[in-house]
């Protein structure tokens, strides 16, 4: 596995969008967990090469968020990496992404932008949509995959790869769970035994979402945003930031819950923020992250 820091050695190896040989790349802010492999491990299933990147970057934290503490362990990441069998690993610096001088920002606009994440990080997603342009160019990747658990994320990202009209397509992965249902991510190292066991309480108020719809699909969703939020408030750890009910892909809020949608939620559990949601696929199915045999119901 080669692991290369520099931008033009970067570029410099990569086959380029005309190539025959496939790239599947994989981005990640690294500290990596299973949620990630998973990733990797659908890459590495179709594609001929496939590289990975680990960048903190910087441009999507707000002042008061996590940056400098958020958890990096790049020797431990690579060895993951290593084995499976991932073919280049590309772990710049800050310096090296956004040199002195640098001046240019993508700007998503609009609804997708303005609500859920958006409102309450504003700046979060120019971040997002400026480091993962850049990504792409430096590894002109055929397929890009993320996980289904940054769903704003992942529309966001969408969006520009249709209005930029850049020659890859993206490969979104089901968002891996823990047995009792905790969506996996990197901030869940900051959670004590105590606050872990709460955290869970975001998965049960989607459930419990999906259990009042599957029930009384006629209902609009304001009933199915009260089950959710009385699950939260049940829980004296859990402090609910929002819980939204949204078209997956232009973010914009549904009266009426019909596929496809999204149930999105956010909460502090103590001092750390987490995010979560399932989709209502377009067959009325619900992608929960959780095999067809696995529950927490």
């Amino acid at each position: 596995m080669r692991v290369i820091t520099n931008v033009k050695e970067m570029a410099g190896v990569c086959p380029g969008w005309g190539s025959s040989s496939t790239v599947g790349f994989v981005p990640t802010m690294g500290y990596l967990h299973e949620g990630h492999l998973a990733l990797v491990r659908r890459a590495r299933t179709e594609n001929d090469l496939v590289i990975a990147s680990i960048f903190v970057n910087p441009t999507q934290f707000g002042p008061h968020e996590d940056f400098e503490r958020y958890p990096r362990d790049v020797p431990r990441d690579l060895a993951m990496l290593e084995s499976e069998g991932v073919d280049i690993v590309f772990t710049p610096g800050v310096a090296e992404m956004y040199p002195s001088g640098y001046v240019t920002y993508v700007e998503p606009t609009g609804p997708l932008v303005e609500q859920a994440e958006g409102r309450r990080r504003p700046g979060h997603f120019r971040g997002v949509a400026t480091v993962v342009l850049k990504l792409f160019h430096i590894v002109r990747p055929h397929r890009a995959y993320f996980g289904q658990k940054d769903a704003q994320q992942v529309a966001v990202i969408s969006h520009m790869v249709e209005d930029l009209n850049l020659p890859l397509s993206l490969r979104i992965v089901s968002t891996v769970r823990e047995p009792d249902g905790l969506a996996m991510s990197s901030r869940n190292v900051y959670l004590t035994a105590e606050q872990r066991t709460a955290a869970t309480v975001l998965y049960r108020a989607l459930q419990a979402g999906r259990r009042v719809f599957d029930a009384r699909p006629a209902q609009g969703v304001a009933v199915v945003i009260r089950a959710m939020t009385e699950t939260v408030a049940a829980e004296p750890l859990a402090d609910l930031d929002y819980i939204e009910v949204r078209d997956p892909h232009s973010f914009l809020p549904l009266e009426v819950l019909q596929p496809p949608a999204l149930l999105a939620i956010a909460a502090h559990i103590g001092p750390v923020r987490l995010i979560d949601n399932i989709a209502l696929r377009a067959d009325g199915t619900w992608d929960t992250g959780l095999p067809s045999n696995g529950s927490t119901d």
